[in-house]
């Protein structure tokens, strides 16, 4: 196990600071004595085995890499001065620019774990703002606890990742709904129909990972053998999918670059 140093985040009682939190401890990639989560109101129901503090400035200076977990409108009544450290954020919206402004720190990087973090199926781009140059290797191990990880030469496209993968099983939950819906409109009961839908999106998941095929792969096999798959995604094509899904990752990742805090 490569040593990256002791770890604080900033927020580790959120949802995610705690999915990230549990997944750096699971995969190895930090043991719990070398990991302090800071709180604001209180601890999670199951809090991990770590060093737990409300003081920001106790988790600065027991860190080497401060993670930065908070919601984007609560940003700017964080108080850190992180000079020196590597710090990472995985806040929607808030740039580098600001967070170097903010913690006086030159290390900088901007991560987009999502939910499936804490099972270790997440996606992570990440932006990395140093003159460390082993700063792009740490973040990615980081993150390689939590799941698959890139990393991106744009921070631009860290704010589009924020509205795709970011999203974590907001849309393929938002198809899944589609097609209960549709299921319980033709009579099937709704257990049924809910479980049939959710089995589908699971089972998908595991297929595209056990194949090691590309979604564009998988359609075309699917379209090519011209059976009854291929009808219904040839239909959905004519009635305007893609174009949807273009206008909803659209206006996603508008919200990312509105949320940006100059």
């Amino acid at each position: 196990m490569v040593d990256i140093g002791r770890i604080g985040i900033v927020g580790g009682a959120g949802w995610l600071g705690t999915a990230i939190a549990k997944a750096l401890a699971r995969s190895g990639t930090v043991s719990p004595d070398r990991l302090i989560c800071s709180f604001r109101r209180s601890k999670p129901a199951e809090p991990l085995d770590c060093r737990w503090t409300q003081d920001n400035r106790e988790l600065v200076d027991n860190s080497d890499i401060v993670i930065l977990s908070v919601r984007p409108e609560d940003w700017n009544a964080v108080e850190i001065e992180a000079a020196g450290k590597l710090v990472v954020s995985v806040m929607a919206g808030v740039t580098v620019d600001n967070i170097r402004e903010r913690t006086g720190s030159a290390r900088v990087a901007r991560a987009l774990p999502n939910a499936a973090a804490e099972l270790g199926f997440s996606y992570t781009p990440f932006f990395v703002a140093s003159s460390e140059t082993r700063d792009a290797e740490t973040v990615g191990t980081l993150f390689r606890s939590c799941g698959e990880v890139d990393i991106v030469s744009r921070e631009t496209d860290i704010d589009y990742f924020t509205a795709m993968s970011g999203s974590g099983a907001a849309f393929p939950a938002l198809l899944a709904e589609a097609m209960m819906n549709d299921a319980i409109a033709r009579g099937i009961p709704t257990a049924v129909a809910r479980r049939a839908a959710q089995q589908l999106i699971i089972g998908a998941g595991r297929l595209q990972e056990r194949d090691g095929a590309s979604p564009d792969e998988t359609v075309t096999s699917f379209v090519d053998y011209k059976g009854t798959t291929a009808a219904g995604i040839l239909a959905m094509r004519r009635a305007g999918f893609a174009n949807v899904v273009e206008a909803g990752l659209d206006a996603a990742f508008r919200k990312a670059k509105a949320l940006s805090v100059q």
